[in-house]
C-alpha cells in the first residue's frame, strides 16, 4: 500500500533524525586543497578570477598548508608558477623549482600532511601546452620523458604522491616505470584519468598564466560528448599502475563520476575545478545565491555521485562549516 501508510516525511521532521538516516556524509578528510606556488618571497597575490584564492611564495605557503591541516584536511596539491618558461618546460623538473622547494618546506614543518604534486608541463612551457610542440603538433612520446623527469624531481624533494594531469597516452606507465627504477615503487600515482577539454578551466589558467598561446587542448583532453571513452581512459590508467583515478571537472560530469565509481574498485577522486568554484563565488557576490549553502550542496553532490576524494578550492571553508556544525 501507498499513502497514507507510507509517509516518507516521518523521517524528515527533526534535524537529529535527518542526521541519523543521512545516506551521504561529508568530512574534512574527503578534501584535497589545491595551492598555487610562485617564485619570490613574502608573496600572497590575489587571483582576481578566483576570489579567496592566492598565489603563494614558498615562505608563505607553509602557513596556508598548516591552516588546512589544523582544520582536518589531510592533503594539499601543489601547482607551480615559475619565473622562467621555455619550449620544454624545463623549470618543471629543476631541483630548485618552486614546487620542489615548496614540497621540502611543507614537509619540514608538516611531516604528516599528504603533499601531492601536479605533474604536467603546461604551467612551465612558453606556449602553454601540456606537451612538447613541433610544427604545431603536440608530441606525445617525447613529452613522456619530461613527465618522468618532473615526477622524479618531485619525489626527490619528498612528495607523498604524484598526479599526472597532462593526458598524454602512456604517461602513467612511463612515470610508474621511472619511479620503480629509482626504488620508489611505494610512491602512489593519482591519475587525471577522465580529464575533459572544458571551458571551466579558464580561471585556473588565469591563476597559473598557462593559457595556450595557439590552438586549444582538444587533441589530448577528452571531448565533452564522450562517456564510454572516459571508461577506457580509466581502465587503461589502472592497467598502467594508477592507484587513484580522477574525473575532471566534477559538477558538470557527475554522470561520468558515477559510471567510473561503478566500474572500478580503486579510489576515485573528482576535481571541483576553478570555473565551478568561481561561478559559485560570483553568484554569491551578486546576491543571487547563498554561498555556504550552494558550496556544501555542490560538494555533497560530488560525494553522492561516488567520489572518495574531492579536490576543491572550497576545502578550508567547507571544513570550517563541517567542524562547526557537523553537517
Amino acid at each position: 500500500m501507498g499513502f497514507p501508510v507510507h509517509r516518507l516525511r516521518r523521517m524528515r521532521q527533526h534535524e537529529s533524525l535527518r542526521r541519523m538516516v543521512r545516506e551521504t556524509q561529508l568530512d574534512p578528510a574527503d578534501f584535497i586543497y589545491p595551492l598555487f606556488v610562485t617564485f619570490g618571497e613574502n608573496k600572497q597575490e590575489p587571483i582576481a578570477s578566483m576570489p579567496g584564492q592566492w598565489r603563494w611564495s614558498v615562505d608563505r605557503v607553509v602557513q596556508e598548508a598548516k591552516d588546512a591541516w589544523e582544520l582536518g584536511i589531510p592533503a594539499v596539491i601543489l601547482f607551480g608558477i615559475p619565473e622562467h618558461k621555455d619550449e620544454r618546460g624545463s623549470s618543471a623538473y629543476e631541483k630548485e623549482g618552486v614546487v620542489q622547494r615548496a614540497v621540502r618546506a611543507i614537509k619540514d614543518h608538516l611531516p604528516d600532511l599528504m603533499v601531492i604534486t601536479d605533474v604536467c608541463i603546461d604551467e612551465y612551457t612558453s606556449h602553454g601546452h601540456c606537451g612538447i610542440v613541433r610544427d604545431g603538433r603536440i608530441l606525445n612520446d617525447e613529452t613522456l620523458e619530461c613527465l618522468q623527469a618532473m615526477a622524479l624531481s618531485h619525489a626527490e624533494a619528498g612528495v607523498d604522491m604524484v598526479a599526472p594531469s597532462d593526458m598524454m597516452d602512456g604517461r602513467v606507465a612511463a612515470i610508474r616505470q621511472a619511479l620503480d627504477q629509482q626504488g620508489l615503487s611505494e610512491m602512489p600515482i593519482m591519475a587525471y584519468s577522465a580529464k575533459y577539454a572544458s571551458a571551466l578551466y579558464a580561471p585556473f589558467r588565469d591563476a597559473a598564466f598557462s593559457s595556450p598561446s595557439f590552438g586549444d587542448r582538444r587533441s589530448y583532453q577528452m571531448d565533452a560528448a564522450n562517456a564510454r571513452e572516459a571508461l577506457r581512459e580509466v581502465e587503461l590508467d589502472i592497467q598502467e599502475g594508477a592507484d587513484i583515478v580522477m574525473v575532471k571537472p566534477a559538477l558538470f560530469y557527475l554522470d561520468i563520476l558515477r559510471r567510473v565509481r561503478e566500474l572500478v574498485a580503486v579510489p576515485v577522486a573528482a576535481y571541483q575545478v576553478s570555473g565551478e568554484y568561481s561561478m559559485i563565488k560570483a553568484g554569491a557576490q551578486l546576491g543571487w545565491i547563498h554561498e555556504a549553502s550552494v558550496m556544501m550542496e555542490s560538494l555533497l553532490a560530488i560525494k553522492r555521485a561516488g567520489a572518495d576524494l574531492i579536490l576543491t578550492y572550497f576545502a578550508k571553508e567547507a571544513a570550517c562549516l563541517l567542524n562547526r556544525d557537523g553537517v
